[in-house]
């Protein structure tokens, strides 16, 4: 009987410790998937866009540099930005700083021109040289995936992008650092402050 008894704590004891290994596992299993999940959400490197001329532009082209996202227009009260976005690239770009222009329609139809059309905007107008992307929508249901991330993420805010010129600042590594509102000029000391901190990273 008592041969019985140890042979049956035995296999009791065993089946438990199996049962909690196991469960630990699960749990260490889901807490990987959680934090590779998370770190994707706040990361845009698996994102791939179109330039002008429709050819892919995969974001992680851009590792090692820090990034501004700016969605442009040329018929808007914030277009004079355009200037300031150029200065700030023409400051930084040899220390690795890139802007990255994607032109939308969705507010106020202040951006109705052709890629050709819009490119002929900048150069003309304000001597644009930072890359400009295909015309895209940032909001509603054929909102681009880059603008799904940047504003659907644990780092910055979330929700719709109000207005054109709204910025968002990726870091080297491609993480969602920042996301400042239309009216805070590419120029200011807020904007300046928060690319020199990446910058030196």
């Amino acid at each position: 009987m008592r041969y019985f008894l140890l042979i049956t704590i035995s296999i009791v004891t065993a089946f438990g410790l199996t049962f909690m290994i196991a469960k630990s596992g699960d749990q260490n299993s889901k807490s990987e998937l959680l934090t590779s999940g998370d770190k994707m959400n706040n990361n845009i490197y698996d994102i791939v866009v179109k330039d002008m001329d429709n050819n892919d532009v995969p974001l992680s082209s851009y590792n090692g540099k820090v990034l501004l996202i700016v969605n442009v227009a040329s018929y808007c009260g914030y277009t004079k930005q355009y200037k300031g976005l150029q200065e700030i690239y023409d400051k930084y770009r040899d220390q690795g700083f890139e802007v990255l222009g994607f032109p939308c329609n969705q507010f106020g139809g202040q951006e109705p021109g052709t890629n050709e059309q819009i490119a002929e905007f900048c150069s003309t107008n304000f001597n644009i040289d930072f890359k400009l992307f295909d015309k895209i929508d940032v909001n509603g249901a054929n909102r681009s995936p880059l603008y799904e991330r940047l504003t659907n993420n644990s780092v910055t805010e979330k929700g719709d992008v109000s207005w054109n010129f709204e910025k968002f600042l990726i870091s080297n590594e491609g993480n969602i650092v920042k996301r400042f509102k239309s009216k805070v000029e590419p120029t200011s000391d807020e904007l300046i402050s928060a690319i020199e901190r990446e910058l030196k990273k």
